[in-house]
């Protein structure tokens, strides 16, 4: 929980609100993911070599997790690496045995699409493109998360609507980073997209996103997923307002109006 919540303090808060055995999948989940996430990220690693490992990642979290076979992969690459990457055995170990494997397949998915689109230097050219790119970022979580409600507590989603929700999420990540990301040669945006285009692509998401909510009736998972899609929709009328994204009084405020005493019982 310590390298959760120094890797993402957005995701750290709702993390807490899960009980028992999920919070432990899903916080292994995450550290699994930011794990690949911060080789396929990474500005100094050719992108032959990030897809090499990425792949050999794959492969490893497709079986029995063998952390030396992974430290030989990671070798050329981890002085530059965070603790979040080195340790990705500990996650995997971390994770309960009842939701490891589709954790770690899902994990792999994952790598294997950073894989792909680290080769492609994440241009992205057509609407589907667009779409494959933030399915493998965020639409696998979705489905990933809705598997483990129905392991922890039998609850049942939609598979697109929970694609959606992740979908909706990064959307409104690449309108608020678009700047950021154009500086260091990363587009986002299929050809001839207007930001009015990309608005109109996360609204539709997050509208699934808000229909995949209908499904889930106990709090703790409600209270999970729904932090996330609120600080989601605040930063899309920030941004609208000219705001590349929310105050932190802002966020403070939504925490209190989202969880109120089981915030104020973790604060």
């Amino acid at each position: 929980m310590r390298v959760l919540k120094e890797t993402s303090r957005t995701f750290y808060i709702p993390i807490t609100f899960l009980q028992r055995d999920l919070k432990k999948a899903v916080a292994s989940a995450y550290l699994c993911m930011r794990a690949i996430d911060e080789i396929e990220d990474h500005e100094d690693i050719p992108k032959e070599l990030k897809a090499d490992i990425l792949l050999k990642t794959a492969s490893l979290l497709e079986s029995s997790f063998d952390e030396e076979a992974y430290l030989r992969a990671l070798e050329p690459i981890q002085h530059l690496m965070p603790e979040v990457t080195i340790r990705l055995a500990d996650w995997v170990a971390y994770c309960p045995e009842g939701a490891r494997k589709r954790m770690q397949l899902a994990t792999a998915e994952m790598a294997e699409g950073m894989a792909k689109w680290a080769l492609k230097e994440w241009k992205v050219e057509t609407q589907e493109d667009l779409d494959d790119y933030t399915y493998y970022v965020a639409g696998l979580v979705g489905v990933m998360l809705s598997d483990m409600w129905e392991w922890d507590s039998g609850i049942r989603t939609d598979r697109d609507l929970a694609i959606g929700y992740g979908r909706g999420l990064q959307a409104v990540n690449i309108l608020r980073n678009q700047e950021e990301d154009s500086e260091r040669g990363v587009g986002y945006f299929p050809k001839q997209w207007t930001r009015a285009d990309m608005f109109a692509y996360a609204e539709a998401n997050l509208a699934k996103a808000d229909a995949y909510m209908e499904d889930i009736s106990k709090r703790s998972i409600r209270l999970f997923c729904q932090l996330p899609l609120t600080f989601a929709h605040k930063t899309m009328d920030a941004m609208k307002h000219g705001r590349e994204k929310m105050t932190r009084a802002e966020v403070e405020r939504t925490v209190q109006e989202v969880a109120g005493s089981d915030w104020e019982e973790r604060a």
